[in-house]
């Protein structure tokens, strides 16, 4: 896949194919770095907050749902008692996450008329426009990392939010503390007219029919070619050679980075991991075509929300590189 930071946003998105993977917002690295200035932007009547209950998102209860942004106004008038974290600037206005979890006055003052309601990032990430999927994955990471992370894990004090929550500091020995990404690999193995699927016997999702690429975390002093190999063995005891990178999916749940590669196979007879696996088969080309499709009673797949789905595509249609 190409990619290029030429551009607006709308010509980047059209570059891109996953998604949540089509965030706007300039993330001000200096400018977040003046608390002073944090603060007038909170205050600034261009200023955006989008609520955030539970991990769950704001959007309007419409035809054609969309975001619903707070204005600095609107926030104060809720009278709300709740963390706000910096996420960047878009079109001349500074937007912020607002974590109103708890807040149940100002949840049912946003929702009772009906106008909106809070949903749930993975489904709202379906129906948002790109761009504002995009931004639904950065302000659910934070807030989810922020949640997780108010104590310090040097000596177990409490910790507070600086640079508009880009890094937690530690009052007592100083330690920063930065928001983190987890990476994880995820891979289409091939032997020519075959890939290797499985289903993961710790996500109740992937039951009956439905399968997806093998995937795991990376280990730490992994590079990504040797992690999809050590999955790919661990999973389903298929040697592979040949990693080639696809392309990448920023994925808040609660805030990973997959990294889609194709492989091919260097063995094919299957000795899966009983323990992490249900199952794991070979399915040809054509029986992959069908399931992209929605049209096979034997194969279902992910959707094209996932990554997982355009691995397959790509390979399934030819489009990946063949050396």
């Amino acid at each position: 896949m190409e990619w290029s930071a030429d551009g607006t946003p709308e010509e980047k998105l059209s570059r891109m194919t996953h998604r949540f993977a089509g965030n706007p917002l300039d993330r001000g690295e200096r400018e977040r770095r003046d608390e002073q200035w944090i603060d007038e932007q909170k205050a600034h009547p261009a200023s955006r907050f989008l609520p955030v209950c539970d991990l769950n998102i704001l959007i309007s209860n419409g035809a054609s749902p969309e975001l619903r942004w707070l204005s600095a106004e609107e926030k104060a008038q809720l009278g709300l008692d709740a963390n706000v974290f910096f996420l960047g600037s878009y079109r001349g206005s500074s937007h912020f996450v607002i974590d109103v979890s708890g807040q149940n006055a100002a949840i049912s003052q946003l929702c009772d008329n009906g106008e909106c309601k809070f949903e749930d990032a993975r489904t709202a990430g379906e129906n948002l426009n790109a761009l504002e999927a995009g931004m639904v994955a950065q302000a659910r990471s934070q807030v989810a990392w922020h949640s997780r992370h108010g104590f310090c894990s040097v000596c177990g004090e409490k910790t507070h939010a600086e640079r508009g929550g880009g890094v937690r500091r530690c009052a007592a020995c100083g330690s920063e503390h930065f928001p983190r990404t987890d990476p994880v690999v995820i891979v289409v193995v091939h032997d020519g007219e075959r890939c290797l699927l499985g289903q993961s016997r710790n996500r109740a999702a992937f039951r009956g029919n439905r399968f997806s690429a093998l995937a795991g975390f990376m280990d730490q002093g992994e590079s990504i070619e040797e992690a999809v190999a050590r999955e790919v063995m661990e999973e389903s005891g298929i040697r592979i050679s040949n990693v080639r990178y696809h392309s990448s999916q920023p994925w808040p749940f609660p805030s990973s980075l997959m990294i889609g590669c194709h492989a091919e196979a260097a063995s094919t007879e299957i000795a899966m991991d009983d323990e992490e696996m249900a199952d794991v088969r070979w399915f040809s080309r054509d029986e992959v075509l069908l399931a992209l499709e929605g049209r096979s009673s034997e194969l279902t797949v992910p959707s094209p929300i996932a990554i997982a789905h355009h691995l397959l595509k790509a390979w399934a249609t030819g489009d990946i590189d063949p050396r």
